[in-house]
């Protein structure tokens, strides 16, 4: 297998067939949806996906699970809300460890530095820079707003 290949991928397919053998109906579902998001992202972009994209997939599908769990918790949709949270926690096994904001801002800093970054236009150039290291690993919505607030001051 080439490092092109996602290990990730790898691992959630593995363990698709343990869910089976262990009759986990729950924890297979979930893990056969990744897969199928996988699958639809390959077959609409004829690509094979690499960790930095099974990361960001994942890391999509976790926010709209958090963002469903926050609606069904409003409405008092108790189970609802517990199947979300079941799958939030099955989705972050398989993503990275969450940085704290000093390494988050660490990070946005040496990329400043080694850009170049000044003003807003250089927006777009940083996040490239940022996302590769970041993806998964934090809320890219939050690192934007940070970006955007160093670029400002």
């Amino acid at each position: 297998m080439s490092d092109d290949h996602s290990k990730i991928k790898v691992q959630i397919s593995s363990d698709i067939k343990d869910a089976m053998r262990a009759r986990e109906k729950q924890r297979l579902g979930v893990l056969r949806l990744v897969m199928s998001e996988f699958k639809k992202v390959e077959v609409d972009e004829r690509i094979e996906l690499d960790d930095t994209r099974v990361l960001a997939i994942l890391d999509k599908m976790s926010k709209q699970r958090k963002d469903s769990f926050t609606q069904f918790d409003a409405a008092g949709r108790e189970d609802l809300a517990n199947q979300e949270a079941f799958e939030i926690e099955l989705l972050k096994q398989y993503m990275p460890e969450q940085l704290d904001e000093a390494a988050i801002a660490e990070i946005i800093s040496a990329a400043i530095e080694r850009s170049g970054a000044s003003s807003m236009k250089d927006m777009g150039q940083l996040m490239g820079l940022i996302r590769p290291q970041l993806q998964g690993r934090a809320d890219m919505g939050s690192v934007s707003a940070i970006v955007k607030h160093k670029l400002n001051s």
